[in-house]
């Protein structure tokens, strides 16, 4: 009698890594928005007295444009399958939620939206990561 095999393919659950990767674009062209107007137009966010974050204004839009590219590419990786993209995506969508505690205080609705889209997107990626197969 032979064991019945089992299909290892992609679930219906793997919508839930599209959804991931739709979610780092657009948090990815979000997060390089606002890095290019923290570095050409500082008077959009709304500082208090001890400052929005550590870093000046230019620092953190570099940071910001920066992180954004990366989850762009990574996006492009994780719907590629790749397995390095996966790894990278769940250490840049963390980047983003503790990036978006510099801004509760300026932002207090956006922040805790995005921080809520990101814990999402981590549990999309840790828990449905690996039916995403190269070239689905």
């Amino acid at each position: 009698m032979e064991a019945p095999q089992v299909n290892h393919g992609p679930t219906a659950w793997v919508g839930w890594i599209w959804f991931a990767a739709m979610m780092l674009v657009l948090n990815g062209f979000f997060n390089a928005l606002d890095g290019l107007v923290a570095l050409f137009n500082k008077d959009v966010y709304a500082v208090t007295k001890k400052g929005l974050v550590t870093f000046n204004f230019t620092t953190w839009g570099w940071i910001l444009l920066i992180l954004g590219i990366l989850q762009v590419v990574v996006a492009i990786a994780l719907i590629q399958g790749r397995t390095w993209g996966r790894v990278v995506a769940i250490i840049l969508v963390m980047l983003n939620a503790f990036a978006q505690v510099a801004f509760i205080t300026a932002y207090p609705l956006w922040s805790l939206i995005v921080i809520g889209l990101d814990i999402l997107v981590l549990w999309a990626l840790l828990v449905h990561g690996e039916e995403m197969e190269p070239g689905f």
